[in-house]
Formats: C-alpha cells, sequence, structure tokens
C-alpha cells in the first residue's frame, strides 16, 4: 500500500484538453499520472446512480480510485432538529452515490457552532453522526466510510481535537485531515515539522495507528484573516502555507498509505502530481 494523489473536481485544464464530460474524468486523471478522484457533490448530490455506476466503471479500469464530498449545507450541529435529520438523508444520498461509484469514502463538513458553545456543538453532531451510522447500516451501506473534516473558518466545528472526537464514536470513521485549514484557522499554525509532527501523532494517539495509516486528506494553500480560511490559492503562493514536503516525509515514517487530495484553485491536478513526483522522490 501505498499514498495515493488525485484532484478534487476538474483543474481548468480539463476544459484546456478539450475534455468536456464527467464520464472522461477517469482518463484525465490517468493521462495526469495520478491515483484517485474526488467528486464534488458540495451543492447537492445531483449524479444519477446510473451514470455514477458508469463512472466507477470506467475508473476502475483505469486504476483511479474515487471518493466524493458530501454537500456543504449538511449541518449535524445545528440546533434545529429537522436540519439535522436532513442532515442524515444527505449523508445517505452522499453514500448511495459513491457506492454506485465503487468508492467507499465520503467526505462531510458537520457543522458550525453558531449560538452555542463548541462542546454542545460537539454533542449534537456526535448524535447526528450515530443516526447516519444506523440510516447506512439500515441501508445496507455500513462499509462506506463518513470522514469528518478539519475545517478552516474558526466559528466551524472541526479542529483536529473535534474531528477526533467525533471518530472515536466508531472504528469505521475516517478523518479528513485538511492542512490548509488546521493552518488557517490558527492563522499559520504549521512552521516547523514538530507541528505537522503533532498532528500525527494525535490522529495515532487518539483513534489508533489503524486509522493515522489510512487517513483520508485534502491539502491546498490558503489565504487566511483573523476568521480563519478566506481562499484557496495555488502552490505557486509562497506568502501562506503550508507546504506539502513534510506532510509527505511524515507519511513515510509513519508507514501511512493516505488519500491525498489536492484542492488547489484551478490546478488541482497539476498540484497533486507536485505532491506525486515528491513522494516518489523520497520514497
Amino acid at each position: 500500500m501505498s499514498a495515493k494523489f488525485g484532484p478534487a473536481g476538474n483543474s481548468e485544464s480539463f476544459t484546456a484538453l478539450g475534455y468536456k464530460s464527467s464520464l472522461d474524468v477517469p482518463e484525465y486523471v490517468m493521462k495526469m499520472g495520478l491515483d484517485c478522484f474526488e467528486y464534488q457533490c458540495g451543492r447537492g448530490v445531483n449524479i444519477g446512480l446510473e451514470k455514477a455506476e458508469t463512472l466507477g466503471k470506467l475508473a476502475a479500469e483505469k486504476g483511479i480510485s474515487l471518493s466524493l464530498h458530501a454537500p456543504y449545507y449538511i449541518s449535524m450541529s445545528s440546533v434545529e432538529e429537522d436540519k439535522r435529520l436532513n442532515s442524515v438523508n444527505y449523508v445517505l444520498a452522499s453514500a448511495r452515490a459513491v457506492n454506485a461509484m465503487g468508492g467507499n469514502r465520503i467526505v462531510v463538513h458537520t457543522g458550525s457552532c453558531g449560538k452555542i458553545s463548541r462542546e454542545d456543538a460537539l454533542l449534537l453532531a456526535k448524535d447526528t453522526m450515530k443516526l447516519c451510522l444506523k440510516a447506512l447500516d439500515d441501508e445496507g451501506l455500513g462499509h462506506i466510510h463518513i470522514c469528518p473534516e478539519t475545517m478552516g473558518k474558526v466559528n466551524q466545528l472541526g479542529t483536529l481535537y473535534e474531528v477526533l472526537e467525533l471518530c472515536k464514536i466508531d472504528e469505521r470513521l475516517i478523518p479528513c485531515i485538511d492542512f490548509g485549514h488546521l493552518n488557517a484557522r490558527d492563522m499559520g499554525y504549521f512552521k516547523s515539522l514538530s507541528e505537522y509532527e503533532n498532528v500525527f501523532v494525535k490522529i495515532r494517539d487518539n483513534i489508533g495507528t489503524e486509522r493515522l495509516r489510512t487517513f483520508h486528506s485534502h491539502f491546498s494553500k490558503i489565504e487566511y484573516t483573523t476568521g480563519g480560511e478566506k481562499r484557496h490559492l495555488t502552490f505557486d503562493d509562497k506568502v501562506y502555507g503550508p507546504d506539502f514536503e513534510p506532510v509527505l516525509e511524515l507519511t513515510l515514517k509513519y508507514n501511512c498509505s493516505p488519500v491525498f487530495i489536492c484542492e488547489s484553485a484551478g490546478t488541482q491536478a497539476e498540484d497533486a502530481k507536485l505532491m506525486k513526483e515528491y513522494y516518489l522522490s523520497i520514497l
């Protein structure tokens, strides 16, 4: 097992090279020399199951593994019960779609704190997450991994601690570690190798070696303000971090085989390739 690298959605080069349909994605990703792709359902799960199955078959033929980003408007921590119950339905729809694609990971934003404390928001999110797991089990989708994501804005639920606390609910929950988000919410957290390593150690010490080895990850450089994340950048940026090299060095040190999904602004496939090339150079 080794790390996998791929883009979140399509780079600008996808259309520039003449590709049009989402069914062209596997060929594009393969030609870029990458291994995986995260299908974007941020604004809703709008892909039909038949098309999802076709995409999955094409991806399998090209050796590309697929994951899916669930809708952004999921709110597991809402004080309004109907919003939390709707969130269970959105997670279930995401799981159905990724399962049809032959994938088994959905990335989820768990919500914000709103006007309640972080502790209360986390309790609500834990309760909703349990309902999501039950919904998946009831539909025979218990093999799908929900990946709660570390978030970039200060008022969002999604510190490393909060994500790991959610993952303690069930061993099927795999953290989605967004290094750009972690860096942005603390206005430049990653300053030396020790901060990067702290993330690996905390995952291992809180939820075990197995999930450290198989964690999901988003990576991009992100501009931030006092409120945290402002906008995604490309790897050409020299002002904001984080750097990917320490993460890949630690990936090898801790014998991990994560899925790295690059979320650069418009150059996500190209920047994912830079990550893969560095990783192969230090293997």
